[in-house]
């Protein structure tokens, strides 16, 4: 059975004592609620080892942000998959959209990372998805379709068992826009045929598809509604506790 899964992607905010501080207040939140999903925090990666300890000892589970994708060496400011797993992170996100645009990351760079934080026992969190002119060229299923192929459809079944999907329409990234609850579940549904199709559908029944487009305490019981969306990742609102602690408590 598949997980329920929100996780907070803290992208560049945050000095460490405002780190810790909302950490522990999602800690302590967990704590008082019974969630019925897995909470993932990705701060940034200075702020990694302090969260891994919180993980030790509570529910919560540590993710980073981005990874190289080479083992070590002379890359300047880059994270390599051996450090994460050093400090015991269990997630990382893989492709997300501002990577994408402001980093110019391929699709096979992206099987890279992908299959370096497997080697090192880290799950990716995989993101795709569409830009607005692409959607309005009513070819977002094709961009999808080539950023899994290219980017996760190399690995084998057992490989693949360890992803976690997350579909960003990027046009409702930080614009106030969120794709309507068909919109997700209609898109969602297309992945998980995809994996169907490559995989079978044992697999594409137990993968998580989580959904990262402008998803906040309003919307999320909605989003999270549909038989496709497993959960969110969650950009600006993972920022106040109150709000992440609400979109986490949104599954029925």
């Amino acid at each position: 059975m598949r997980k329920n899964i929100v996780a907070g992607n803290w992208k560049m905010n945050k000095t460490f004592q405002e780190a810790e501080e909302l950490i522990d207040q999602i800690v302590v939140g967990m704590e008082k609620n019974s969630l019925k999903c897995e909470v993932i925090a990705c701060p940034p990666a200075l702020y990694l080892e302090m969260a891994s300890d919180y993980a030790e000892e509570s529910r919560i589970h540590i993710g980073a942000q981005n990874v190289s994708e080479h083992e070590k060496g002379a890359f300047t400011g880059e994270t390599a998959a051996p450090m994460l797993a050093s400090v015991d992170i269990e997630y990382c996100i893989v492709g997300h959209s501002e990577r994408r645009k402001y980093f110019h990351e391929t699709n096979e760079q992206l099987a890279k990372k992908v299959d370096i934080l497997l080697d090192y026992g880290i799950k990716p969190i995989f993101c795709c998805g569409e830009v607005l002119e692409e959607r309005e060229k009513e070819i977002h299923f094709d961009v999808v379709k080539k950023q899994l192929e290219e980017s996760l459809f190399h690995l084998n079944e057992d490989e693949f068992s360890n992803i976690v999907v997350a579909y960003e329409p990027v046009w409702a990234i930080g614009t106030g826009k969120t794709a309507s609850p068909e919109q997700a579940q209609e898109m969602h549904a297309f992945i998980r045929s995809l994996i169907a199709e490559k995989y079978g559908t044992k697999t594409s029944d137990e993968v998580s598809i989580l959904y990262g487009g402008s998803c906040n305490p309003g919307n999320a019981k909605t989003l999270f509604a549909n038989k496709d969306v497993d959960g969110g990742l969650i950009g600006g609102a993972s920022l106040k506790a109150e709000d992440f602690l609400k979109i986490a408590s949104a599954f029925e």
